[in-house]
């Protein structure tokens, strides 16, 4: 009797040892608040993977550049000492020189427009560019269209953004674009920008409606432009490696997991541009919301120039015109 209850006990530590050893945690790391439409893609992407894999992989989640911004995370994921990350594509061109098109200033009409591009043909081949450098991208997710806000003045056209110092994003599609209207860029990783925002290292900075609410960018600036200059996407990368040792079950897992995430994101992005310019006004902001366009389009055409040279005239057509 002592004997069977004995091995039943050992039987029964084993099995809780294994357990334990066959849960595997992974870390996904984003640059901003809980609370925003980056924090709802990994909440909800981390939910999906334990549901989706019973139980056996966790994934912890941290914001608010707790392992680094953008560019130290997805630097991580690459040399694997991270599992995952979610980025905006900011710095993403310096990993995978063929996403820098998605930053051309002006490139997608309307958000509807973008996620066709992303989730269809164009968006899924770039998806594999990023197999080469180490990387396995899960899904296309959502950060929104690009707005300016400063310290110093309502901006209203072109002009009025020369020689206002500008913290950018450290991407060079952005940067050329950005100087094309004049404005002293300063790339920034982005977990320093409010402290800079609010000593004066910078005049302003431009992210979408989503960022701007969830950073509390309010408090340290007073103008906000609504110029929808560049659509700005984001994804989920993990490394490579990592992804290539599970069983096929648990790789659908994973991409499933990232595609519930994008849902997520995507949804909460649109909340946030339907109540975001009340609530930014509530908060004090002025908010110029009837823009001529047009002025800031012509205001890059010699940028644009450029960019048709660097990407060919025909592939950004390709993505203009995606019905």
């Amino acid at each position: 009797m002592q004997l069977t209850k004995l091995a039943l006990g050992l039987g029964l530590a084993l099995g809780m040892a294994a357990t334990a050893l066959a849960q595997t945690t992974m870390r996904i790391s984003i640059s901003t608040a809980q609370n925003s439409h980056q924090g709802v893609a990994i909440d909800t992407f981390a939910k999906e993977v334990e549901k989706r894999t019973g139980g056996r992989y966790k994934v912890q989640t941290f914001y608010n550049g707790a392992l680094g911004g953008e560019r130290e995370s997805i630097e991580a994921v690459q040399l694997g000492t991270q599992e995952l990350a979610f980025s905006s594509t900011g710095p993403v061109p310096n990993f995978v020189p063929e996403t820098k098109i998605l930053d051309v200033p002006f490139l997608f009409r309307d958000k509807a427009h973008a996620r066709a591009v992303l989730d269809g043909p164009i968006g899924q081949d770039l998806l594999t560019k990023f197999d080469a450098k180490g990387f396995k991208a899960l899904a296309w997710a959502e950060n929104g269209f690009r707005h300016m806000t400063n310290s110093k003045r309502d901006v209203k056209t072109p002009e009025d953004l020369k020689g206002l110092k500008m913290r950018t994003m450290e991407n060079p599609v952005h940067i050329a674009a950005y100087k094309g209207f004049g404005i002293i860029t300063t790339p920034m990783a982005f977990p320093e920008v409010f402290t800079a925002l609010q000593q004066g290292t910078v005049d302003g900075q431009e992210n979408p409606l989503p960022v701007i609410i969830s950073a509390k960018f309010d408090q340290v600036q007073k103008h906000l432009s609504l110029t929808g200059h560049v659509y700005s996407p984001c994804l989920f990368v993990m490394n490579k490696a990592v992804f290539d040792k599970l069983s096929p079950a648990d790789k659908q897992a994973f991409i499933d997991a990232a595609k519930e995430g994008t849902k997520a994101n995507r949804a909460r992005v649109d909340e946030d541009d339907a109540k975001g310019v009340a609530d930014l006004r509530a908060k004090g902001m002025t908010v110029i919301d009837d823009l001529d366009k047009s002025k800031f389009v012509a205001a890059l055409a010699p940028v644009n120039a450029q960019f048709e040279k660097e990407f060919g005239k025909a592939n950004l057509d390709k993505i203009r015109n995606y019905k």
